[in-house]
């Protein structure tokens, strides 16, 4: 099951198209998902949740909490959709694409693909690359 939940007042285009092409994505690497929370909040109250949890102090587009188990995807993806907009606007990208490479990023990290050296930094890319396309086929 996959929930969307808003800190502020974004939406997506609508939650089932996003649930199908996520599900699809998890397939697509052999997985299934369990329980999946994506949180949409403002830079604020990712910043919060940075400095709470992760100890750090920055402003970041995603945090991911893994809580994967008996092989399901299970965690919790927030997503600051001040940092989407930035980074769209930053990036040349449109605001609905670099939303779908965040929330597939998310996704990826619980499949198992870390992102802290360049070379898994581009790996991540070509996955996220690959994995946004699949976003308008039907499933």
């Amino acid at each position: 099951m996959i929930e969307f939940n808003y800190q502020n007042n974004f939406e997506p285009l609508g939650d089932l198209e996003y649930s199908n092409w996520l599900n699809a994505v998890a397939v697509s690497e052999q997985k299934t998902i369990g329980n999946l929370s994506y949180v949409f909040c403002s830079d604020e109250f990712l910043l919060e949740i940075n400095q709470s949890y992760l100890n750090h102090d920055n402003y970041t587009d995603i945090i991911t909490f893994d809580y994967n188990e008996d092989g399901l995807l299970n965690g919790e993806i927030y997503i600051s959709t001040d940092r989407v907009v930035e980074n769209a606007s930053r990036f040349r990208e449109s605001e609905t694409d670099e939303l779908h490479r965040v929330m597939v990023h998310g996704l990826l990290h619980l499949c198992g693909y870390p992102d802290k050296t360049n070379e898994e930094k581009d790996v991540m890319r070509k996955l996220e690359n690959e994995k946004i396309k699949m976003f308008h086929v039907k499933q």
